[in-house]
């Protein structure tokens, strides 16, 4: 089978590849096709060679997919770049990921521009009103060295900066041959060539990109939500009969927090497969999310680094509520502090045995650490499995903080927030928020307590704000005479983590 959008394009090149949801642009598989190649052409004649890393730095765009097949058959890998990310946070990834260019467009060259002071030796293509005016002038045909390339997502992390996943090119250069989660998507959630797919959330992230991509390696239509919202993620299901599509929870929030005469109006039943991931699911929004789309709801844990794939069914969740399923690549273990396997039902570390091997760009140490003394992989979660083989997670990786699917590492906060005049010591943590599933929340110890209050959280947020990005600040900002910390100085996070827990059991709180 011929797994590629230039296939597709030689036998159905009208065929609709890309809808943006918002202005109703089609992108047609003929087109994409012609103006992936003008881009492999493009960095062919800029110098960027097989093997050759660039990143991309785009908001949720049409272009984005020529820039990523045009990298994918030029043998390039490729990273997906959050444009809501701080200067230095972009620095970072393009430094660490060794660009050679990155590539951004009318939206993003003011942000670009503060990239270039800080990253003067990695080339940029910034474009205006579409990428055609780069492009004009090269061949829509392939490169003559064309190959299969890959992408370098960052995944995340407990401490400061996020890692990147970095796998070799594919052993099989032909551009179309076939991946793992080709097989999952049509296998497990039986997404075919006929596939409509709603896609809700930002392309920067590793799962909308592999996902939107498999789709149009199957010849399915991905229709590109520019922003989410609620009611008009309903309102494309209707419109354009959408089959499938990928959530994360907090989406689930947002809709069916909707009244119920708008969730009413819209016509659900063209659905045939509703993806969730990304963060845990509460059971009682699930639920809610069955009994209105019907048994269409499926969901599935993995990480950026590929190592393994669970995967259930809404009948098999119902039968066991909180379960993310059984593993459909690798074979789970759960394993006790020395990384031996502990019997069913018995709270340990998750490991995967088997799946695809990966490493930690630029930090063997992390690499290291995720792999214990059989060659098994973790993600750094811990859970329990059932006598049947089903996977219940109890606690994510260390602290980090998931808010809206988007995970937040705490020290790179705390970092910032120490070197402030006025901080003795913060630690920041996960709050639960009723909408986001977690809110940011910075615990701090000020120099002078008479100084504790709202002036000083209003100081400490804009002295924040220049350094990161919007996601990853603080919501919420509470002072203390003294933090809990042992002797030795190591943080009792924990014990905060849970006090904040308990405080909002039940209640939860809301922006």
């Amino acid at each position: 089978m011929q797994l590629h959008p230039t296939f597709h394009a030689a036998r159905d090149p009208s065929r609709p590849a890309i809808i943006m949801g918002g202005s109703g642009r089609v992108v047609t598989y003929g087109e994409l096709d012609a103006a992936s190649n003008r881009f492999a052409q493009l960095m062919r004649a800029r110098g960027v060679q097989i093997g050759d890393t660039i990143a991309m730095c785009l908001e949720n765009t049409a272009d984005l997919f020529t820039v990523a097949w045009g990298a994918q058959r030029a043998g390039l890998v490729y990273v997906a770049v959050s444009g809501r990310l701080a200067a230095p946070e972009i620095a970072y990834i393009l430094r660490d990921s060794g660009s050679r260019l990155v590539v951004g467009s009318s939206q993003t060259a003011a942000l670009l521009g503060e990239v270039a002071d800080l990253v003067p030796e990695i080339a940029q293509l910034r474009f205006g009103g579409g990428l055609e005016g780069e492009l004009e002038g090269m061949p829509d045909t392939p490169v003559s060295d064309e190959r299969a390339g890959c992408d370098m997502l960052y995944s995340s992390g407990t401490t400061g900066s996020p890692k990147g996943v970095r796998i070799p090119l594919p052993d099989d250069p032909a551009i179309g041959a076939g991946n793992s989660l080709v097989g999952l998507a049509s296998q497990a959630f039986g997404i075919g060539g006929d596939a409509v797919y709603l896609s809700p959330a930002p392309l920067y992230h590793a799962a909308p990109l592999r996902w939107s991509m498999t789709v149009q390696r199957l010849g399915g239509t991905v229709v590109v939500m520019e922003k989410f919202d609620p009611e008009q993620a309903l309102a494309l299901i209707e419109r354009y009969k959408v089959t499938d599509s990928q959530w994360v929870p907090t989406h689930f929030v947002r809709m069916l927090k909707l009244p119920d005469d708008v969730r009413k109006r819209y016509d659900m039943s063209s659905l045939k497969c509703a993806i969730h991931a990304a963060a845990p699911c509460p059971v009682p929004i699930k639920q809610a999310m069955i009994d209105w789309w019907g048994p269409v709801v499926r969901e599935y844990y993995a990480g950026t680094e590929g190592n393994g794939f669970t995967f259930i069914s809404s009948e098999e969740w119902l039968k066991r509520p909180g379960s993310v399923g059984r593993a459909l690549l690798g074979t789970i273990r759960i394993c006790d502090e020395a990384g031996d396997e502990v019997p069913a039902r018995t709270e340990g570390q998750v490991y995967f045995e088997g799946g695809s091997p990966f490493s930690y760009h630029n930090d063997p140490d992390k690499t290291r650490d995720a792999t214990n003394k059989h060659g098994w992989t973790s993600l750094g979660d811990v859970g329990w499995v059932d006598e049947d083989g089903f996977l219940f997670l109890t606690d994510r990786k260390s602290f980090m903080i998931i808010s809206g699917g988007v995970n937040i590492y705490p020290q790179e906060i705390e970092n910032l927030l120490v070197t402030h005049p006025k901080v003795a010591d913060v630690a920041v943590i996960g709050a639960p928020d009723a909408d986001m599933g977690e809110r940011v929340v910075a615990v701090v110890q000020p120099r002078d307590m008479a100084e504790a209050g709202p002036a000083l959280a209003t100081e400490l947020i804009a002295w924040l704000a220049p350094q990161l990005s919007r996601m990853k600040l603080p919501r919420q900002i509470d002072f203390r005479a003294e933090l809990p910390r042992e002797p030795t100085g190591k943080l009792f996070k924990r014990l905060l983590r849970d006090e904040y827990r308990a405080l909002y059991q039940g209640h939860p709180i809301t922006a």
